[in-house]
């Protein structure tokens, strides 16, 4: 496995699309996540909403959340702003990445500075948005290929940020997409991408309706 290069990444952009609207829907907790979406030539525009109910296996509370979503060259330029709102408490965050590889996390009281191990790549756990995003900037829906990637990785509701590191690898493409598998930490699936790399099915979580 390998990190994945400038030219890799571009490989993996394709041109620009007309904005699309996707909605998933999840069963463990039951969730609703839908976002418009523009794709294309390093570029994604994400604007998006979660609504998850509480999960009574594990007494997770109910929650919502709202993002947007901006990158530029492939996820070397990020931005993100997130949301999140529960019975008791709402909590805001913003994340960017400048092109000298800092992340500045902003929870409105406080910031930090960090280079995240590298990584070029936020993910929002439970949204699945944030799954399509390196699948695309990878190029593994066109092109077989495993990537161990570092991610900083944000936690629903409580937006804790912290840096994981996840698995990609094409198990097999054709004209209707590519199943990925995908890894991090004990958990692994084999999700479903378009043909355009957007996700369909991500057993356990969600799947696009």
């Amino acid at each position: 496995m390998s990190s994945p290069t400038s030219t890799e990444q571009a490989e993996g952009a394709t041109r620009l699309r007309n904005p699309s609207v996707v909605t998933w829907q999840g069963t463990a907790p039951t969730s609703l996540e839908s976002v418009r979406l523009l794709l294309g030539d390093g570029r994604v525009r994400a604007s998006g909403r979660l609504i998850v109910a509480a999960d009574p296996s594990s007494g997770g509370e109910p929650y919502s959340a709202s993002y947007e979503a901006s990158l530029d060259k492939g996820e070397e330029s990020v931005r993100l702003l997130l949301r999140t709102t529960t019975a008791e408490q709402e909590r805001q965050i913003s994340l960017s990445r400048a092109e000298d590889g800092t992340w500045l996390v902003d929870h409105g009281q406080n910031s930090t500075r960090d280079t995240f191990g590298g990584s070029v790549t936020v993910h929002v756990a439970g949204a699945l948005t944030f799954t399509t995003l390196p699948v695309r900037r990878l190029g593994l829906h066109r092109t077989p290929g495993e990537f161990e990637i570092p991610v900083v990785h944000v936690s629903l509701p409580d937006l804790r940020v912290r840096l994981a590191s996840q698995t990609y690898r094409t198990v097999s493409v054709d004209e209707r997409g590519a199943v990925i598998a995908f890894s991090q930490g004990e958990f692994s699936t084999e999700l479903t991408v378009d043909p355009e790399g957007v996700v369909v099915d991500f057993p356990g979580v969600a799947t696009r309706v």
